[in-house]
Formats: C-alpha cells, sequence, structure tokens
C-alpha cells in the first residue's frame, strides 16, 4: 500500500486522486455533519449564533496563516528545498535553509495568533456587536462564548497548515488530505456527545477538538520527511520573501474576511435564521468544488511553481490547459445536476429533526443561486494559483478587492428586496466576475493558454450538459408518479434516478463526439493504473 500512496503522490494526477478521494470523503462526512446540525439546531437563532461565531477565529486564521501558505510558502519552500538537495543537506533540519525558514514561519506565526488571539478574546463583546448589530443582546452574548473557545482552534489550525504546507510542497498528500477529515470528526463529536453533555458550548469545543486532530494527524508523515521543530527565529532571506509575497495576500484574505463580516452583519437583520439558510447553501455547494476544484489546483501547484521555476512555459501551459478543462468537464455538469435537483438534494442531505420544509425552500433557493457560479469558483484557485507560482500575488489581489467591494454593495442593495436571496446573487455575481478577471488578466500576462482548444472544449461541455439537463428534468417527472415523494426514499429515489440518466447522457454524449477531455481522463485511468500496478510491484519487493 504505501507503494501505492508514493507513486500515486509523484504525478498531477495521482496528487489530485489522493487529495480528490479524500476531499470526496470528508465532504461527506461533512454532509453528515452538516445533517446532524441541521436537524439539531435548524436555521434558528443558536444555529445563527454558530454560524456568526465562527468570523472572529476564521478572520484570525486567513489574516496571518492562510496568507502566508497559500501563496508565499509552497513557493519559497521548493526553491529553498531544491538548493538544500543540491548541497545534499537536506536531511539536516539545523543546517538546511527550508528547515530553518518553516521553523521561523511557524513560531512566528504563532506569536502573532497568539498575542491577537488573547486580543480578541478580550475585546470579544465589541467586535460581535460590530459583526451582528441586528442580533439581541442575548444572541450576541452566545456568539461571545461560542467564539472564545474557537479561538483556541486557530493555534492548531496555525501548526497545522505549517505542516500541511511541508506535506504539500514535497508532494506526500496522504496525511495532508486526510486532516480535513479529522477536523469534520471532531466538530461531530461536539454535535453528537459534547452539546449533549455540556450544552450550547459543546459545540464550539468540538471545533477545537476538530482543530487539534486536523494537527495530530499529520505529525507522523511530517517527521518522516525529516523536519524537526526547532525553538527558533531566524530574519532570513527565505523569511523575509515569504513576509513579502504574503502582504499582499494577506491583504486580498482581510478584504475577503471583511466581506464575510459584512454579509453577517446584513444577515442579522433579515430574518431568524437567513443566516444559518446562507451557510448550509454555502457548505453544500463546497462539496463539488472541493472534490473537483480544490483537488485539482492544490495537486497542480507545485508543479505549476517548478515549471516557472526552471522557466519552462510551454510545461506550465499544458498542464494549466489540462486541469482547466478538466474542472470545467466536472463541473458544468455538476451545476446543472445541482440547479435541477436543489429541492431534492436540500430535503435528502438536511431534511430531518428540526429541519422543515420551509427551511428546505429557502436553502434549495440559495444552492440554486450559487450554482450558477459553481464552475467560477472551483475555477479560481487554479487562477490564482497559476499567479501565485510566479511569485505573483498583487495580481490576485487587486482583482479581489474589486470583486469583494462589488459583492459588498450588491449584498447590501439586493437584500433590501430579495432578502437572503439577494446575499446569494451578490456571491454568485461576485464570484463570475473574480474569475473572468483572473483569466483575462492571466491570458493578457502569458499569452495563449491553449485557447483554442479550451475553448473548443467549453462549448462542447455546454452542449453536453444542456443534454444531460434535458434528461434530468424529464426523468423528474417520469419518476415522481411512481414513488412516495412525501418520503425521504422517495424523494432519494427521484433525485439518484434522474441524476444517474443525465449523467449516462451527458457520458455518452462525449463518448459519441469524442471529446479531448474524454480521452484525457481515459489516459489518466491508464496511467493511474500504471502507477497502482507499479506500486504494487514495488510494495511487494519491500
Amino acid at each position: 500500500m504505501s507503494g501505492i500512496i508514493h507513486k500515486l503522490e509523484r504525478s498531477i494526477l495521482g496528487g489530485a486522486v489522493i487529495i480528490g478521494f479524500f476531499s470526496f470523503v470528508s465532504r461527506i462526512l461533512g454532509l453528515y455533519r452538516e445533517r446532524l446540525l441541521a436537524g439539531t439546531l435548524s436555521a434558528t437563532n443558536l444555529s445563527d449564533a454558530y454560524f456568526a461565531a465562527f468570523r472572529l477565529p476564521d478572520f484570525l486564521f486567513n489574516i496571518f496563516v492562510l496568507g502566508a501558505l497559500s501563496s508565499a510558502f509552497i513557493p519559497v519552500f521548493c526553491s529553498l528545498r531544491k538548493k538544500d538537495v543540491s548541497e545534499n543537506i537536506q536531511n539536516d533540519v539545523d543546517k538546511a535553509e527550508s528547515w530553518r525558514v518553516t521553523n521561523s514561519v511557524m513560531n512566528i506565526l504563532l506569536l502573532v495568533v497568539m498575542v491577537i488571539g488573547a486580543l480578541f478574546f478580550v475585546f470579544t463583546g465589541p467586535i460581535v456587536a460590530v459583526i451582528s448589530p441586528g442580533y439581541s443582546p442575548a444572541k450576541q452574548l452566545v456568539i461571545q462564548d461560542f467564539a472564545r473557545v474557537m479561538m483556541i482552534g486557530v493555534v492548531f489550525f496555525t501548526a497545522s497548515n505549517i505542516l500541511a504546507g511541508i506535506l504539500n510542497s514535497m508532494r506526500r498528500y496522504l496525511a495532508y488530505s486526510i486532516a480535513p477529515i479529522m477536523y469534520n470528526i471532531g466538530i461531530i463529536v461536539g454535535l453528537v456527545w459534547l452539546y449533549p453533555k455540556v450544552g450550547n458550548i459543546g459545540l464550539a469545543w468540538g471545533v477545537v477538538l476538530g482543530a487539534f486532530l486536523h494537527l495530530v494527524v499529520q505529525i507522523p508523515d511530517v517527521v518522516r520527511t525529516g523536519y524537526r521543530y526547532r525553538l527558533r527565529i531566524d530574519w532570513s532571506n527565505g523569511v523575509r520573501r515569504i513576509a513579502h509575497m504574503m502582504g499582499p495576500r494577506t491583504l486580498g484574505l482581510a478584504v475577503a474576511q471583511v466581506n464575510l463580516i459584512v454579509i453577517t452583519a446584513i444577515a442579522s437583520w433579515l430574518d431568524e435564521g437567513d443566516l444559518s439558510v446562507f451557510n448550509y447553501a454555502n457548505n453544500l455547494q463546497h462539496f463539488p468544488i472541493s472534490v473537483f476544484g480544490i483537488s485539482l489546483a492544490v495537486s497542480a501547484f507545485p508543479v505549476f511553481s517548478q515549471a516557472v521555476l526552471e522557466k519552462d512555459h510551454s510545461t506550465f501551459i499544458y498542464h494549466f490547459s489540462k486541469t482547466f478543462r478538466s474542472i470545467l468537464f466536472f463541473l458544468i455538469p455538476v451545476s446543472v445536476i445541482i440547479l435541477l435537483l436543489r429541492a431534492q438534494i436540500v430535503r435528502i442531505i438536511l431534511g430531518t429533526g428540526e429541519f422543515d420544509w420551509a427551511a428546505t425552500e429557502l436553502t434549495a433557493q440559495v444552492l440554486g443561486i450559487f450554482a450558477i457560479s459553481l464552475f467560477a469558483q472551483a475555477l479560481t484557485p487554479l487562477l490564482a494559483r497559476s499567479f501565485y507560482a510566479h511569485e505573483d500575488t498583487k495580481t490576485p489581489v487587486v482583482i479581489s478587492v474589486v470583486t469583494v467591494i462589488i459583492n459588498v454593495l450588491l449584498a447590501i442593495f439586493l437584500s433590501k428586496w430579495y432578502g437572503v436571496d439577494g446575499l446569494a446573487w451578490a456571491f454568485t455575481i461576485s464570484s463570475l466576475l473574480n474569475m473572468f478577471l483572473l483569466l483575462i488578466v492571466l491570458r493578457n500576462r502569458i499569452g495563449s493558454l491553449d485557447d483554442s482548444v479550451i475553448v473548443s472544449s467549453v462549448f462542447r461541455v455546454v452542449i453536453a450538459s444542456m443534454a444531460l439537463g434535458v434528461a434530468v428534468q424529464s426523468m423528474k417527472y417520469i419518476i415522481a408518479p411512481h414513488v412516495d415523494m412525501h418520503t425521504g426514499v422517495g424523494v432519494l429515489l427521484q433525485a439518484s434516478g434522474s441524476a444517474a440518466v443525465g449523467i449516462l447522457f451527458y457520458v455518452a454524449f462525449a463518448l459519441v463526439f469524442k471529446f479531448g477531455e474524454v480521452e484525457l481522463l481515459r489516459e489518466w485511468l491508464r496511467k493511474l493504473w500504471r502507477l497502482l500496478q507499479n506500486g504494487n510491484g514495488q510494495s511487494a519487493h519491500s
């Protein structure tokens, strides 16, 4: 088994398979978590407080940690690691600059997070009043209690994501991919065991437990890379490079977090449960984005960085085009399925316990609006990482700032007329704009991105997805009279049957018209099979 994993980790395809598989498992577990949450809390004051409380720890983590890791740490670590390998000191944690920079970044970020976290802890009350002005004082007190406990989890997440950066850079994806599963397990423990035992605050302690498990599961694999923790801060050139590169990205993330805070504030003036509805739908849409979009983007990033480092322009374009087309090949038909089966999806996943039909209708409507921009949200991580690989963090930030401002303005205006649906439309419009601006600027800067092949691919995928849509919509009405639509089993049979027939139409269309992506998928499957065979052979001899 270890041989198989090692072989898979050596390629974008293998890495994407590992990340995608465990992301799929994590998202399935996440859907179960959402079902538990919806069934226990529904869309109520308590669920609103739970979701609102995440704004503070998320702000702290995104600003001071994710900015360094998503754009700066991996490219710098890759270049330093290459230098250490050439000098044959990669296994010496005290001499290798890659490890010294890692420890310095780890300690700096932990120090910053703990200091800022302590300030947030002290001033939680006034901050909560700002981010949720429309909620009652009693509801704000619950948010404060949740946020203070959740803040502890940020310390674990800081260390955990540094370790994840190491594993991602060295293309060791297994523990990195399992970590989100452990996070979901912690939250589920909070819902199932801690909440009944200790009350509302058990929900927050479940989040902390998840963050701790997210860290612990990665430690053994990181130790095997040769990394050893050292209590040191060395302001080396590598640390300064990371600080310089993360600055613009941190600004962009700050704007994005302000955007979420503004949405939370606006939602606090809407009906009870509207913030929960927005978050339930948002969490549901992230399932396909994570499985198909983020997994491919994360797996491609080290290859992008290496190609840029070696000034291999053609290799960068080749992998960009393949990954871009692959994301669209999966996400456009998935978007159509979600749009047409949104009510069934919400009812199947969330429709239990206290989550009634009114909450289902509201969440389904928001999910349908999100589905329109699903492909754009899935492409954005790939496009952003294309800039990061060129050590350009400024351009994605500028574009992010522009689209976030548009999102906030639209959210303020549209929510007055359409409530939570207005928030969703603002999010969808700004997501589409963000993706198109990133693509246009990247195209102007680099030149052709294999344009003709991508355009031809998009056209074929859209046509095939329209055929899928007709099949799904037709099967909904064919199946409905033959099942009891008032039961969960009936809804499940209608949704799964309609989706299955639609997917068959899509695959048949792709095969008949010989989509390049089908051949690419076949090529990937052949490569995957060879990787598995070679992995089995290696494992057998070891």
